[in-house]
Parts: structure tokens; sequence; C-alpha cells
């Protein structure tokens, strides 16, 4: 086997795992928005509708459910830096990862819906928050779990290339997260019909599950698909 070929049966290994990998979590994030938007009325993953309905609600003098979604994106944006500094210090990041997001979706599962509705639905968006950090690109092309705009975004734009001559596909992965998340997003609707609040406790258990299903992965592979962070120190005053 030639060096050549030794190093695309790699590449295509690692593309495949995190194919894998992506289409797992999309499928998590879309099932686990579904039965936060039933249980709540409001998106736990999708920040860009949250902020559309925040500033409806502000225009409609809703201030109270305004203050609700926009505390919603802080707690998001809150998540994803948690869940890098996470990834980050941990050497199996992925695990290290879907272990807290897993946690966080445990303790929201156990609580009191009528006491402390609004705690339970923060928990449940900062742990959509997080899971972001568990993959961040795939050989170099940038993936978004649970926001997938900007994947079909990339997708429709790597079609128009393809139209005017190029040849390159590997634009195509971007459609993975949106099938995941809309496959997600289809079982918790049925889930969420059947199990109403019951239903966190699936899905708490799925992530930890795969949590542990990612301490397979050769250890090559635990820091492959996560940006590289460069620490600078700031100088001796």
């Amino acid at each position: 086997m030639t060096r050549q070929r030794r190093r695309s049966l790699i590449k295509a290994r690692r593309t495949g795992m995190g194919i894998a990998l992506v289409a797992t979590l999309s499928f998590i994030a879309g099932m686990t928005d579904a039965i936060g938007l039933r249980m709540s009325g409001d998106f736990v993953s999708f920040m860009t509708g949250n902020t559309t309905r925040a500033a409806m609600s502000l225009q409609a003098g809703n201030w109270g459910h305004a203050l609700i979604l926009l505390g919603a994106i802080a707690t998001f944006v809150l998540g994803n830096a948690m869940g890098i500094v996470i990834a980050h210090r941990v050497d199996n990041r992925i695990f290290a990862v879907l272990a807290a997001v897993g946690a966080t979706l445990a303790i929201a599962s156990v609580m009191p819906t009528t006491d402390v509705p609004l705690i339970q639905f923060y928990l449940v968006v900062f742990a959509m928050g997080m899971i972001n950090a568990a993959v961040e690109h795939i050989e170099g092309l940038p993936i978004g779990l649970t926001y997938v705009t900007g994947a079909l975004s990339r997708f429709g734009r790597g079609i128009g290339r393809w139209l005017i001559g190029e040849r390159k596909i590997d634009w195509t992965i971007q459609i993975v997260p949106w099938l995941g998340m809309l496959s997600g997003a289809l079982c918790g609707a049925v889930v969420g019909a059947y199990m109403d609040y019951a239903s966190l406790w699936i899905v708490a258990a799925i992530v930890t599950l795969l949590a542990f299903i990612t301490m397979l992965m050769p250890r090559s592979l635990r820091h492959r698909y996560n940006q590289r962070v460069t620490i600078r120190k700031l100088p001796a005053p």
C-alpha cells in the first residue's frame, strides 16, 4: 500500500467517524429542541427563533416573555463557553462535554416542573449550548450542531459552485446536521407527545450512552474534531 493510499484511507475513516458523530449529536439536538418546545413553548437550541420572538414580545409590550427569551440566549452563550472550557481542560474532550450535557439534562429531568419551570428551561438551554463544543469541525470544515441555517447556507453555496464548474464535493457534508436535526425533531415530537416531561430522561440517557461510546474512539481522534486554542500569557508587569 502506498503512502498516499494509506493517508486517503485514514482521512476517510476520520471523516466517516466525524459524520456519524455529527449526525448523532444533531439528532439529539433536534430531539431536545422538539421536547423543549413542547414543554416550554420556546426553543432550547434555536436562538435565531428566540431572538425574533423576543423582538416581537418587546414590540407587543410583553416584557416578561422577552426577558425570558433574552435570558435563554445569554444562557445558551454561556453554555457554549462552558463547553469549550471543559473540552480544553480534559484529555478526552468529547466524552467530557457529552457527560456534562447528560448530567445537566438529567438534573433538569428530575426537577419539579410546577415549581421551577424556568430553571428547568434554562438548564436544557445551557446543555444545548455545551453540546456544540463536542465537535467543531470535520477535516477543517466548520460544523454546527444546534443551528443548521449556516449549514444549509454552506450546502447551497456548494451547489452553486458545483454548477459553475467546481468539482469538490466536501460541501455535501453540510447537509448532515440538518438531516440529523430533522429526524431528531420528529422523534422528539413523538416521544414528547406520549411521555411529556419524562422524555427528558430519554435524551439524557442517549447523551450519556453516546459519551461512553466515544471512549472507544482512537486516541488520535479525541482532539481531532475541536479547534486548537492558543493561550497567550500576558507579559509580567
